[in-house]
């Protein structure tokens, strides 16, 4: 199904745009569909709904089919479409509410390693204050199941030094990092 006809056929939640506006603390009814956004996306190609599309169906409360899509998923947070878009609409931070949406209410997507990165790299930060590459990757490894197939690379990265073998030091403010996963 598509995205004309997701608008006309879904199940639409009239409080879902109000929740995201809350948790994101972004006000997105300033957009009016200029694809500025979908413009300067270089992960568009991938996604199955452009960021302009994500948006719109989060102001018409189109809950499910926004948090099943992969679109939420591949946005890499970069700003290209934050810090091009006329109205200041911070949409990087309302796919990082998205994404934390699907994951407490289970959603189930195609997309399954991803969803796991994203867990695992919030539970380094939590951990360590910072990221710990290669105890996330060997957590995320396990997760999913797939051990062979980038380990070439991953042997490469650990020869040149850019794979720390072990943890690093908990930052001197890691209770304040803390409080911040309780409080979100």
């Amino acid at each position: 199904m598509g995205y004309v006809d997701c608008l006309e056929t879904e199940v639409r939640d009239t409080t879902f745009a109000t929740e995201v506006k809350e948790r994101s603390r972004v006000n997105f009814d300033r957009c009016y569909q200029c694809f500025t956004c979908t413009l300067g996306c270089p992960f568009c190609f991938a996604m199955d709904f452009s960021p302009n599309q994500v948006l719109r169906m989060v102001q018409l409360g189109l809950k499910d089919k926004v948090l099943q899509s992969s679109a939420i998923w591949f946005c890499a947070s970069c700003q290209a479409c934050a810090t091009r878009c006329p109205h200041e609409v911070d949409l990087p931070r309302v796919m990082d509410v998205l994404r934390q949406m699907a994951l407490e209410a289970g959603v189930q997507t195609s997309e399954t390693c991803i969803p796991s990165l994203h867990r695992t790299f919030l539970q380094s930060i939590e951990r360590w204050g910072r990221q710990y590459e290669l105890g996330t990757l060997l957590k995320l490894k396990l997760k999913t199941g797939d051990f062979f197939s980038d380990i070439g690379l991953g042997l490469k990265m650990l020869v040149k030094g850019k794979l720390a073998l072990f943890p690093p030091s908990k930052i001197k403010e890691i209770e304040q990092i803390r409080a911040i996963f309780r409080k979100s």
